[in-house]
């Protein structure tokens, strides 16, 4: 059978900007179909939910499906399934029906496939229990299901413990899930699948993949288990490899932080054989989004098989990080002794950060004589809720004025910086210019005075 599956899942979905997830690659090979003869089964979800172009791309695909079959085991592509094997075909909606037995004609097997309209429910573990009652138990043929579906479980029992049941009984059971307008659970089909989950598995939201699906799950199992297997993984530069568990079959090696190499000797020569790989990730880079983990996956073997893994996305999440502007390049100026002004061309500049200034004038009343003032201004911003922000803080020294008598004194031109960053006014946000709702309080007192306390001495 070659490589019956491959895959590469991971454990998250979102991390934050420096986060760590787990990676498993997996991989799953059986004997030759020739030398080994199979009796497989097309279990096809023909349930409400698949009318249409979901339909008509599972026939393609499982009509594909049995071709590669057909020449797989004699050669040619020539109507029978030959060297012993034979395929069977189980649809289901509200119950499930044997479309066929275990048969070898392929026209019939197309015939039945081609007979299918969607409609009803979905009840899986019917759908288990027919598929199993059509292999003979005395036979030695390998025992391989596959499941197809697009949704939940809506009708019968729970499904998982038939789906049990059948792989006690030595029966090989791959899933192909779509994930459909009902939805799929993912997990559910892992729990059905024959270990490991992630090379017995495959899931895709596109219906026009299916036909493809089922091409290279035909075409694998169709080839002897495979030697000398090379697998190179490459992660996006973006990430790092953190670390490395010993694979369940064969060895690794960590190249450096962002390649790996996965040897094994073989893998499904003798009988049906899974093996897996799990590494960890960390996100390196400062940019957010979705990103692929893979660079490139890259396999070969002795046989020829053609792998190819998927492409596993990760939306990570950096919180804004604030890089403060450099420092401007100082240009030299020399002031000859005894010159009191000089005219110099200090080049261009930029408008490198957004903001505005306020600028207050406040003017003091009934400022005496003689009479030195300190005066300070604190600027707060009002956010929607009533709640007040610090926007700092001027004190300035008033000079004493020789008026004859008290006078208002004004004060002119008090600036303060509002970077747009720090509006909470409220507004469209992240937008320039939004109104800015401001308090500042004033505070102000003469600084001379002639007041001694008695035990004091100025």
């Amino acid at each position: 059978m070659g490589i019956t599956n491959s895959n590469k899942v991971i454990d998250a979905t979102r991390i934050d900007c420096d986060g760590t997830f787990k990676v498993t690659l997996a991989l799953s090979a059986a004997p030759d179909i020739v030398n080994n003869p199979t009796d497989i089964v097309l279990i096809l979800d023909r349930s409400g939910s698949m009318a249409g172009s979901p339909l008509a791309n599972l026939k393609n695909g499982a009509k594909k499906f049995i071709d590669i079959i057909d020449e797989a085991t004699d050669g040619a592509q020539d109507g029978q399934i030959g060297s012993g094997s034979r395929i069977g075909i189980v649809s289901f909606a509200d119950t499930a029906v044997q479309n066929t037995q275990l048969i070898t004609s392929v026209a019939d097997l197309k015939a039945a496939v081609d007979s299918l309209s969607a409609g009803g429910s979905t009840n899986h573990a019917d759908a288990f229990t027919k598929a199993t009652q059509l292999f003979d138990p005395a036979s030695t043929n390998a025992k391989v299901m596959v499941m197809f579906t697009d949704g939940k479980t809506t009708a019968g029992p729970n499904p998982s413990p038939v789906a049990a049941a059948a792989r006690a009984q030595g029966i090989i059971i791959y899933c192909i899930g779509l994930i459909g307008s009902d939805g799929i659970d993912v997990s559910v089909l892992n729990d059905w699948a024959t270990d490991p989950d992630a090379s017995h598995v495959a899931v895709t939201p596109d219906d026009a993949e299916l036909e493809d699906l089922f091409e290279d799950l035909a075409a694998n199992i169709s080839k002897p288990g495979a030697t000398n297997i090379v697998i190179d993984e490459l992660v996006n530069p973006d990430f790092r490899i953190t670390s490395l568990v010993p694979p369940t079959k064969g060895s690794a090696i960590l190249n450096n932080s962002t390649s790996i190499r996965w040897t094994i000797d073989s893998l499904g020569v003798t009988t049906n054989e899974g093996a897996t790989l799990e590494f960890y990730v960390q996100h390196t880079a400062m940019s957010s989004g979705v990103k692929e983990v893979n660079a490139s996956v890259e396999y070969s073997d002795t046989e020829g098989n053609s792998v190819t893994f998927p492409s596993p996305s990760i939306d990570v999440e950096c919180s804004m990080v604030v890089i403060p502007e450099p420092c401007p390049v100082p240009v030299d100026v020399t002031i000859d002794s005894c010159e009191d002004s000089i005219v110099m061309d200090l080049g261009d500049t930029y408008l490198e950060s957004q903001g505005r200034i306020v600028q207050l004038n406040v003017n003091i009343k009934n400022v005496c004589p003689q009479k030195r003032v300190a005066l300070a201004v604190v600027l707060t911003e009002v956010d929607a809720n009533g709640t007040e922000y610090p926007r700092g803080m001027k004190t300035i020294t008033v000079p004493a004025h020789n008026a004859p008598t008290c006078r208002d004194v004004l004060v002119r031109c008090i600036k303060f910086v509002l970077p747009e960053d720090l509006d909470v006014s409220g507004g469209t946000p992240r937008s320039m210019c939004n109104p800015r709702n401001l308090k500042a309080r004033l505070i102000a007192h003469n600084i001379d005075t002639d007041f001694r306390c008695c035990d004091i001495v100025i």
